[in-house]
């Protein structure tokens, strides 16, 4: 902290709390919103909604099976239906979870922010209750 040799203490303070620490808090906040991300693989499971679930599909049968082509027919769309429900369920908890991240991070730097005006005003508040 090159500041703090040509300041007091106090301005080199201010500008650790007001300037190097939300900095520092951004770059953490970011690491979560990309963890939350990748972690839910979000951009994945919209890429690939449609794929059947597990990669479970039937082979159509050789030769003229009208039995054999509806009911391998029923089971890829049941399969890709599957598919659909799970990611898109996967999809929303990512999005919530993003948000939550994204909400939770925005009132933690807010916070920051404002501590010192905070902690003034209690202790302001304890000594003249």
């Amino acid at each position: 902290m090159e500041i703090s040799k040509k300041h007091n203490i106090v301005l080199a303070w201010f500008y650790w709390h007001f300037v190097e620490a939300p900095e520092f808090l951004l770059q953490v906040w970011k690491n979560y919103l990309m963890f939350a991300l990748d972690y839910f693989s979000i951009p994945l499971l919209l890429a690939t909604l449609l794929a059947p679930w597990r990669h479970y599909r039937w082979n159509y049968p050789k030769g003229f099976d009208v039995g054999g082509y509806a009911s391998t027919f029923i089971s890829n769309t049941f399969s890709r239906c599957m598919g659909v429900l799970c990611r898109l369920i996967l999809i929303v908890l990512g999005i919530i979870a993003e948000a939550l991240t994204l909400v939770i991070g925005l009132a933690l730097i807010v916070f920051w922010i404002f501590l010192p005006l905070i902690i003034i005003m209690l202790v302001i508040f304890f000594f003249h209750g």
